[in-house]
């Protein structure tokens, strides 16, 4: 994830300086043509960030409440595997996890699996 940051980095840091190295050489045509490209791929080097960091908060939000849903004491430890390790790590944890089906327990209103014999929100049966 670093390396794709410094690559943001230089190709943004690429973008801004190009209409200044344009207009230096006289080159007007090449310093608008570079403030039309930074100008665009500003909007995307910052929207892109700003959904991908949305979708991995959402991510982990779900990985976290699906843990602890099913009973598991780790939903800590898998969210961070899910955080640095990504895809594969979100992989893993549905691999992983208790399977069988979620239901809404009678006393608390959480989510917890239909075959455990009581909720690990409330200790209710």
């Amino acid at each position: 994830m670093t390396q794709n940051r410094s690559i943001s980095a230089l190709c943004m840091l690429l973008f801004l300086w190009s209409p200044v190295l344009a207009q230096r050489s006289g080159d007007d045509a090449g310093a608008c043509a570079g403030c039309g490209i930074c100008g665009g791929s500003v909007v995307v080097m910052v929207l892109i960030p700003i959904v991908i960091l949305a979708l991995n908060i959402a991510l982990l939000v779900w990985v976290a409440r699906d843990a602890k849903a099913r009973g598991m004491d780790s939903a800590v430890l898998w969210m961070a595997l899910v955080l640095f390790t990504g895809f594969i790590g979100l992989i893993i944890y549905v691999l992983s996890r208790p399977q069988g089906n979620t239901v809404r327990c009678q006393s608390c209103g959480n989510n917890r699996l239909q075959a455990s014999a009581k909720c690990p929100h409330c200790g209710n049966v």
